[in-house]
């Protein structure tokens, strides 16, 4: 049991990561980023890749981290000309298009089949001890990124994103390059992201497109949404609910003799009511975002 927990903790504590990371867009800077997934499997599939080419890790994250970045400008060069709804959807587009030359790509990326035999750097042998160590880096990067959030909240460049979410044309009055300001957070949340994705890579041994779903995206979103956008504790508390959601619908499929089939939509289904309730219930999440009010 305790086993299971560790699991439910690691694979929790990744998705905190992505939520942040696309809380640095959303939540701060009001970007509707419907792509977002599309940098943690650049992240992952760095890591794939250089363990199918035996790369050393000081090329492969780097590298990673990069191509995330690269592709993160781009989206916000896509941008450029677009309304905000519009944006949203060409960023789908894009993650999409990063998936189907990854599927197509057999040689390279192994396909739909994706890229398995990927092994920990850090591997002593006992998988028991390889846990707690994976556990301890996760719960590292966590709070790193927690803290990130935090102090960009609090800083100049947080309160500039939040003027250009509430007041672009002031934003704009002020002096502020509103492209510039959308390129910098893309960039920042896709090296969370990248990082997350290579952690989830080593994490599992395996990395597929299924990855880079659009579905993985929206539950990103879910979970921002019911903890609370703008808010870190508020997304934090987002993504213990829905992991607890998602983990607790296989204990239910045994005790009501589901099949699997319907055990994957139950997930789907019940995250969705949940996020409608807390829209109709608490528009502004679990722990919405306080306002500012200067002394």
């Amino acid at each position: 049991m305790s086993e299971f927990l560790l699991h439910i903790l690691c694979i929790a504590g990744i998705y905190a990561m992505v939520a942040l990371a696309l809380n640095l867009q959303a939540g701060y800077a009001g970007l509707l980023n419907f792509g977002h997934i599309a940098f943690v499997g650049i992240g992952a599939y760095a890591i794939g890749l250089g363990s199918q080419f035996s790369l050393p890790l000081y090329l492969v994250i780097p590298a990673g981290i990069a191509l995330a970045m690269l592709v993160a400008a781009a989206m916000a060069l896509l941008g450029r000309q677009l309304a905000a709804d519009y944006w949203g959807i060409a960023t789908l587009a894009l993650a999409e298009i990063v998936r189907i030359c990854i599927v197509n790509e057999d040689q390279l990326t192994g396909g739909s089949q994706g890229i398995g035999g990927i092994s920990t750097p850090w591997a002593t042998g006992s998988e028991q001890q390889d846990v707690l160590l994976f556990s301890a880096l996760i719960l590292l990067c966590l709070t790193l990124c927690t803290l990130i959030s935090l102090r960009f909240g609090n800083s100049r460049f947080g309160r500039a994103l939040r003027l250009m979410r509430e007041q672009p044309q002031l934003a704009m009055c002020m002096g502020y390059s509103l492209l510039w300001l959308k390129c910098r957070a893309l960039m920042c949340s896709a090296v969370m992201c990248a990082i997350a994705g290579m952690l989830l890579a080593w994490y599992t041994n395996y990395v597929s497109p299924d990855y880079l779903l659009s579905s993985e995206t929206f539950l990103i979103w879910s979970m921002v949404m019911i903890g609370g956008i703008g808010n870190v504790r508020g997304v934090l508390l987002g993504v213990l609910v829905v992991e607890g959601l998602y983990n607790f619908i296989p204990f239910a499929r045994d005790l009501l003799h589901m099949s699997s089939d319907l055990t994957g939509a139950l997930r789907l289904g019940l995250v969705g009511l949940v996020m409608l309730v807390g829209l109709l219930l608490r528009p502004g999440g679990l722990l919405p975002e306080k306002l500012r009010i200067l002394p």
